[in-house]
């Protein structure tokens, strides 16, 4: 077939691009050629207008046994343990088709996590989806969280936590962001590399059918008028499948015949042969006719493209591969050897024994385009900076708007979607869906882990290096709240269309205080992901830098929980008061604004966080809870909330030359909530003033009214019940 600027342009790719193929071939491509160059040359594989600027990241560190690059970062938690992380996006697929693409988002994570030689034990995920008035958003939460649930609960790994956030940036482009975490012994770590030349190839998983192709090309590129029409390019799951593929991958690394082993992700049967490839610096020869498939008449295009699910690709030990293949049929999966590595650094396709492809691998990987797009501060940044308070009335009924604020979809109770999540399957979930941070024991030790997903997009829109910085700084006080020390971090960076200058502006400035926060926290960058394109015609989605944190508790009898447990303890604030609420879900709810930036010192959070933790390990604190959207009141509110019972609180806030919304409602950073018996004061005090920090006596738990003095006086049950059934009502009849 002859390549016509038409095909070139159907595939995604520039006129510059194809003239660059033409010169690393030496001779024009052919179709299957084209198609590969494709997907291994798309955003979405290649990061090639991202990865100039990821490398800003620190990766390293005393625990760090795998930083980027690899299906998943490795961090060492001792007694010969360590944790295997990351989290992908599937954005436009769960647009498309919600329920496949949240489900196939899930699957593909956790099978990053197992090629790698772990078990996988935990899911978290986080959502973002448009207006509530949108018709659609509904349906797309629905059939998301659906998705999610059934794809895990069926493999048996428990969804333990998450985050979900509405705006209507997201209203044509929702945002699925799934991370996983395994276990794995530090001695048996595995890594995606085609080594030793003459080593088999096997493949092994669901047979291969026609759906998924060119779907990293679809997750690279805008949505327009008639996305919807692009189910073809979403793929379908089978969690029944993934559950046998893992059991059997986790069998196949006790061998020692396993030498490399990668997921047939985006780009499937491409990407893993040439990415192992290229890792080990070899080359690869496949032959298609080989591939188990479901579907007759099957090109070598279409197989080498297909995004079919629970498929892996093993190199085995040259002898070895017997040994796998009938691991591999006990397990009642799909497997063939279906080539070999070799000593030519290509990527060969033949199908029986002619070549209908050949391509350098490092023109696959090493050679594709790494752009530096054009970046520019937007004109109508400054605003959005500019935020004079005193236009903006004080309320005239504060428990009102902490009633609003609790019934709102941003801060509402989750419980209607974490409850169709298992997420008490394999019993080492410690604290539940809820907290701040779930927390999960590491059996045979006394360890726990504790893990987050965290991002606010309207503080990276408002100003993208502050939104950077409290993006991981807000993570990492999540796990510091529950008595854990942050150990390294996994990011998935969600933003418009990297040709516009103002959102690579946005990208870049976002990432600085990404940077800047992990190195002053110690917390290396382990793995990723970057989703651009996330736009509808000229509608970009807010800058999301969703970041997923794991953290260390030495001794899971001192993990820490954020309600309340008796009455007359003392509460009290770790940190200082603020005069601003610029960037608050007050602001937006109350005031329809979205203006300024919430107040935040780098060297204060390190402080505060400091001061928790220490007081966790003294266990001179019964409850730790960070305060972010809502501010201090919502924070109070929710620490009232506990599982078993609904406790009171009476307060004052002390600090009278200030506006007093600002003190309520306002989410200047750098602050944590605690409570103590009155008998560890002075132990909370010394604490305190070791590590420079401020603290604030507001009162006591007491009764059942929620008081602030003179200002608030509420049934704290009236507030429960208007915190857990916000995002029921909308769901469930309310609006969309």
């Amino acid at each position: 077939m002859r390549i016509t600027p038409e095909l070139i342009e159907e595939h995604g790719l520039t006129e510059e691009e194809y003239r660059r193929i033409v010169e690393l071939l030496g001779r024009e491509p052919n179709l299957l050629e084209l198609g590969i160059f494709s997907v291994m040359w798309s955003e979405h594989c290649s990061y090639k207008s991202s990865r100039a600027h990821l490398k800003k990241f620190p990766t390293e560190g005393r625990r760090v046994i795998q930083g980027p690059g690899e299906n998943a970062g490795v961090v060492d938690i001792g007694d010969g343990l360590c944790v295997v992380f990351k989290i992908e996006s599937h954005n436009h697929p769960s647009f498309i088709e919600p329920y496949q693409g949240a489900a196939t988002g899930v699957g593909g994570i956790l099978r990053d996590i197992f090629t790698m030689g772990a078990r996988p034990i935990a899911l978290l995920d986080s959502l973002r989806f448009g207006s509530p008035d949108d018709k659609k958003t509904s349906y797309l939460l629905k059939g998301v969280v659906s998705g999610i649930a059934d794809y895990g609960n069926c493999v048996g790994v428990p969804t333990v936590g998450g985050e979900l956030y509405f705006h209507p940036s997201y209203n044509r482009n929702c945002l699925v962001n799934v991370m996983a975490l395994g276990i794995a012994k530090t001695h048996r770590v595995f890594r995606a590399r085609a080594e030793g030349v003459g080593n088999p190839v096997i493949y092994v998983g669901s047979a291969t059918g026609r759906d998924g192709i060119h779907g990293a090309v679809m997750a690279s590129d805008v949505f327009g008028e008639g996305a919807e029409q692009k189910r073809p390019t979403v793929q379908v799951g089978d969690p029944f499948t993934e559950k046998l593929l893992l059991e059997a991958c986790l069998e196949a690394f006790e061998t020692g015949c396993v030498v490399g082993v990668q997921d047939m992700g985006a780009a499937g049967l491409s990407s893993s042969s040439s990415e192992m490839a290229s890792r080990a610096g070899s080359g690869i020869e496949i032959d298609v006719a080989k591939v188990p498939r479901r579907e007759e008449g099957m090109t070598p295009y279409e197989v080498m493209l297909s995004e079919s699910q629970e498929r892996m690709l093993f190199v085995a030990k040259k002898g070895g591969e017997e040994r796998l293949l009938e691991i591999f049929r006990k397990w009642d999966l799909n497997t063939a050897i279906i080539g070999r590595v070799i000593e030519e650094k290509v990527l060969r396709i033949k199908e029986n024994d002619k070549v209908v492809a050949e391509i350098p691998v490092s023109a696959l990987t090493e050679d594709a385009p790494r752009y530096r797009r054009p970046s520019r501060r937007p004109p109508w940044q400054d605003e959005l900076k500019r935020l004079d308070t005193e236009c903006i009335p004080l309320p005239e009924d504060y428990g009102g708007v902490l009633e609003r604020l609790l019934g709102s979809l941003n801060i509402a109770s989750r419980e209607w979607i974490y409850t169709q999540y298992d997420h008490m399957v394999r019993t080492n979930t410690v604290v539940l869906p809820g907290g701040d941070s779930a927390v999960l024991r590491i059996k045979g030790t006394q360890k726990a882990i504790a893990l987050t997903v965290d991002c606010n997009p309207r503080y990276c829109y408002l100003d993208p290096y502050t939104g950077g910085l409290i993006a991981v700084c807000e993570s990492a006080r999540n796990l510091t709240v529950s008595g854990a020390i942050p150990l390294a971090l996994t990011d998935c960076l969600n933003f418009g269309s990297p040709e516009r200058p103002e959102v690579m502006w946005q990208f870049e400035k976002t990432i600085e205080g990404m940077r800047d926060a992990c190195l002053r926290l110690g917390v290396p960058v382990v793995s990723g992901n970057v989703s651009f394109y996330n736009e509808t015609g000229d509608v970009s989605v807010y800058p999301t830098p969703v970041v997923g944190m794991v953290g260390l508790i030495e001794d899971v009898k001192k993990h820490m929980t954020p309600w309340f447990k008796k009455e007359g303890d003392i509460v009290a604030l770790l940190g200082w008061h603020s005069e601003g609420f610029g960037g608050s879900e007050y602001l937006a709810i109350e005031h329809g604004l979205e203006r300024g930036v919430p107040e935040f010192n780098l060297e204060r959070e390190l402080k505060v966080q400091q001061a928790c933790r220490q007081c966790i390990m003294d266990g001179i604190i019964n409850s730790a809870h960070d305060i972010s959207e809502g501010g201090l009141a919502v924070t109070l509110a929710e620490m009232c909330f506990a599982p078993q019972r609904t406790f009171g609180v009476k307060i004052k806030l002390n600090k009278t030359d200030t506006r007093a919304d600002a003190l309520l409602f306002g989410e200047a950073q750098s602050r944590i909530l605690v409570s103590f018996s009155p008998h560890n004061r002075a132990k909370v005090e010394q604490v305190a003033k070791k590590t420079g920090v401020n603290l604030e006596i507001l009162g006591t738990v007491c009764g059942e009214r929620f008081v602030v003095e003179g200002l608030i006086d509420a049934d704290t049950e009236r507030l429960k019940r208007l915190w857990k059934g916000g995002l029921e009502s909308f769901l469930e009849g309310g609006r969309g």
